[in-house]
């Protein structure tokens, strides 16, 4: 876990290594969550980016429209 200091403009710096794990870029934009008094930074990604995250993902099993109750 990396440390980080909030400034006067409530402005942090994220670090290098988390930075690059993530690849954040510049300019990217970041989703930011409280849930139970911690704070989530979601890094944002574009449709470009998600373009087959869920190529060969097993679809078989799921009920059509047609059989879900009213």
């Amino acid at each position: 876990m990396s440390n980080v200091k909030v400034s006067s403009k409530y402005q942090i710096v994220i670090p290098k290594d988390v930075r690059r794990r993530l690849k954040i870029r510049p300019g990217q934009e970041i989703g930011v969550m409280e849930k139970g008094g911690i704070a989530y930074l979601v890094p944002l990604k574009s449709l470009d980016e998600l373009q087959g995250i869920a190529q060969g993902a097993c679809i078989e099993g799921f009920r059509e429209k047609k059989d879900r109750m009213l």
